[in-house]
C-alpha cells in the first residue's frame, strides 16, 4: 500500500467508504465486520463514516458504532488508522437526506459521534454538506471551535465548491485538511475543486469514485453502464485486473492529494480496491483514460 498525507497524518492511498455497511441493502453484521477487517489487512488506514449512515428513520450512528466495533475486535494494530466522520445530515423515515448546519447542531452531533466512536478526539470531522439556511461561516466556525476544544484533530468539508473551500480555509487555515466531493469518470463536476485542493495541499477524497464503471466485476463479467467507459475495461484486461481497480489507480494519478474512498460491503471487494494503490499505469494508458473520462 502506498501512502498519502492528510494534514500531518499518513494514510493509505485508498480508503474505505463504510456507508454501504449500514444503509439499504446492508450486509449482516458478520460480513460487515469482516469487510472492515479485510480493509485493515490490506493496508487501508482511512475509514470514512457519518452519523447519518443508517436506515431511514433509524437511530443515527449505526455506521459509526459498527466501525468502532470492527476496530475494537481487530486482531492487529490500529494505531495508524484515521477514522473520519461527518455531521450535518439526517435520514428521516421517508428516506430523504436532510441538511442541518447550525453550530449548535454540529457541536451536539460531534459530541454524540465521539461517544459512539469511543475516542477522546475524532480523527477527522467533516461538515457533511453546507446548509443553505445557515451562513457557511457559522457551520465552519463550529469546526473551528471543536478544534480549539480538542474534540477533533482535523477538520474537513464535503460537497462544497471552490468559493466555500477558500472561505473555510480563511477560517481554519492549515487545520482544513480535506474536501470530500463526488468525483469519478462519470461525475467530474468537481474538477475545479480537485485542482484547488492540489494547489493548497488539501486532501481530496472522492466519494462514489467508481461512477461510470460497473459496480463490481467480482460478481461476474463486467458490464459497461450506459455512459460507457470502455477504456477502463480495456486497460484492465491488459493488466489482468478489474476495471474498478484501474479506475482507482487512475484517480491516484490526478493529484498527489487524491485519496479515493470506494464503498464496499464484502471483503473481496475492498481487497481488490486496495490493490489499486500498487497498480502502475503506463503514461499512454493514463492518456487514454483521461480521454475516456473527457478531462479538460
Amino acid at each position: 500500500m502506498r501512502y498519502r498525507t492528510l494534514g500531518d497524518f499518513r494514510v493509505g492511498a485508498i480508503g474505505l467508504g463504510a456507508m454501504p455497511l449500514s444503509i439499504e441493502g446492508r450486509p449482516e453484521e458478520k460480513r460487515a465486520m469482516a469487510t472492515v477487517h479485510a480493509a485493515l489487512d490490506a493496508g487501508v488506514t482511512l475509514l470514512d463514516t457519518a452519523d447519518s449512515y443508517h436506515l431511514p428513520g433509524d437511530e443515527p450512528g449505526h455506521n459509526e458504532r459498527l466501525v468502532a466495533r470492527a476496530l475494537a475486535t481487530y486482531g492487529g494494530d490500529t494505531g495508524d488508522v484515521l477514522v473520519t466522520t461527518k455531521g450535518g445530515r439526517g435520514r428521516p423515515a421517508d428516506g430523504s437526506w436532510t441538511v442541518t448546519g447550525s453550530a449548535r447542531h454540529l457541536k451536539a452531533a460531534a459530541e454524540a459521534s465521539l461517544k459512539r466512536l469511543g475516542v477522546e478526539a475524532i480523527g477527522l470531522y467533516q461538515l457533511h454538506k453546507p446548509d443553505p439556511a445557515v451562513p457557511f461561516e457559522e457551520s465552519v466556525g463550529a469546526l473551528r471551535d471543536l478544534l480549539d476544544e480538542g474534540k477533533i484533530r482535523f477538520a474537513g468539508i464535503s460537497n462544497t465548491d471552490t468559493d466555500q473551500i477558500r472561505r473555510a480555509r480563511a477560517i481554519l487555515g492549515d487545520r482544513l485538511v480535506s474536501v470530500q466531493n463526488q468525483y469519478s469518470p462519470a461525475a467530474r463536476d468537481s474538477e475545479a475543486e480537485l485542482r484547488l485542493c492540489a494547489e493548497l495541499g488539501i486532501a481530496f477524497l472522492p466519494w462514489s469514485p467508481l461512477g461510470g464503471i460497473s459496480r463490481s466485476s467480482l460478481d461476474g463479467p463486467s458490464q459497461l453502464e450506459p455512459e460507457g467507459f470502455g477504456a477502463f475495461h480495456t486497460v484492465a484486461r491488459a493488466h489482468g485486473v478489474s476495471p474498478q481497480q484501474v479506475c482507482l489507480a487512475w484517480l491516484l494519478t490526478l493529484s498527489p492529494t487524491v485519496v479515493p474512498i470506494p464503498g464496499a460491503s464484502r471483503p473481496e471487494t475492498i481487497r481488490d480496491s486496495a490493490r489499486a494503490a500498487d497498480l502502475a499505469l503506463e503514461a499512454h494508458e493514463i492518456h487514454r483514460l483521461n480521454a475516456a473520462a473527457d478531462r479538460p
